[in-house]
């Protein structure tokens, strides 16, 4: 079983969407997970039934008992969060500024707070439209330790991976190099960076490799757009040859990209479409390099 993770130094290359396109390639023979839980839409083109879901709890937040509390205010005075408020005569708590320190419920002399784990999203096994399965999650809003939901989607795909003979798991990573992205690379055998011709496209393209290279992973680039700025696109060829990354494909600028994605589509189910070609070669490499 082989793990290829599609990541880009920054959002907006078209990550999400050449890796819905390999999926599609890839038939019912790849398992497919959707590590971008921060911002998730793989299920925009991949159409997934959420056929089993599950809450995700990581991290705590504080409870206010109301019948025994004192209204002394102590837990508010020393909230460095402002995360306890007094509203309408009593002290509630705001979720979203908690860091479930637990601080709170050490003064309170009433012993009124306790902490509750924290429900910070949910995760799905879904059967999509390539005839295959995939795992994805969808954090809460205001919810942090995405990497940790990260790790809990790696660790189902593989075992959904396991029970459907998969030979290839195809992860749609985190954009970035912070800890979901690095939680999403563990264990990869393959990374596929995708960037666009522009002076920060370049720059993250590189803070991205960094990162591959520290992880010793194999790594091919796909460069998005790339007629918009031949000049950059000659500086990415050039950085990738020096650093041994294979030039997987240059797409060019095409508005078909978002008609598909109007439709619900990968852009290789259109047909005729000239960009196609050039994916599926990509691809291709990808399989060959495995």
């Amino acid at each position: 079983m082989k793990e290829i993770v599609v990541i880009s130094g920054k959002g907006g290359t078209g990550k999400t969407s050449l890796t819905a396109a390999f999926a599609y390639l890839g038939g019912k023979e790849i398992a497919v997970a959707d590590c971008d839980v921060d911002a998730a839409d793989m299920h925009l083109l991949l159409r997934p039934d959420f056929k089993e879901s599950e809450d995700f709890y990581s991290g705590e937040t504080a409870t206010i008992n109301q019948d025994a509390c004192t209204l002394c205010g102590e837990c508010a005075l020393i909230c460095r969060f402002n995360a306890i408020q007094q509203t309408d005569g009593r002290y509630e708590v705001d979720p979203l500024n908690c860091e479930g320190c637990g601080y709170c419920a050490r003064v309170c002399p009433a012993e009124a707070i306790s902490n509750t784990s924290l429900r910070a999203g949910e995760w799905y096994i879904s059967n999509i439209k390539t005839g295959g399965r995939m795992v994805h999650a969808r954090l809460g809003i205001g919810a942090d330790n995405s990497g940790k939901l990260v790790a809990k989607v790696k660790k189902e795909i593989r075992k959904i991976a396991g029970e459907d003979n998969s030979p290839i798991i195809l992860v749609d990573g985190p954009p970035g190099i912070g800890c979901p992205v690095i939680s999403a690379l563990s264990g990869a055998d393959f990374t596929v960076l995708v960037t666009e011709p522009t002076v920060s496209g370049l720059h993250d393209l590189k803070r991205a490799y960094r990162l591959v290279k520290k992880f010793k992973i194999r790594a091919g680039c796909i460069i998005n757009k790339s007629d918009l700025n031949v000049r950059i696109t000659e500086k990415i060829k050039t950085f990738l040859h020096a650093e041994g990354i294979v030039h997987l494909a240059s797409l060019p600028y095409d508005e078909s990209f978002t008609e598909s994605m109007t439709k619900g589509e990968t852009i290789v189910e259109s047909s005729g479409n000239h960009l196609t070609e050039i994916i599926v070669n990509g691809w291709n490499k990808i399989i060959q390099l495995l």
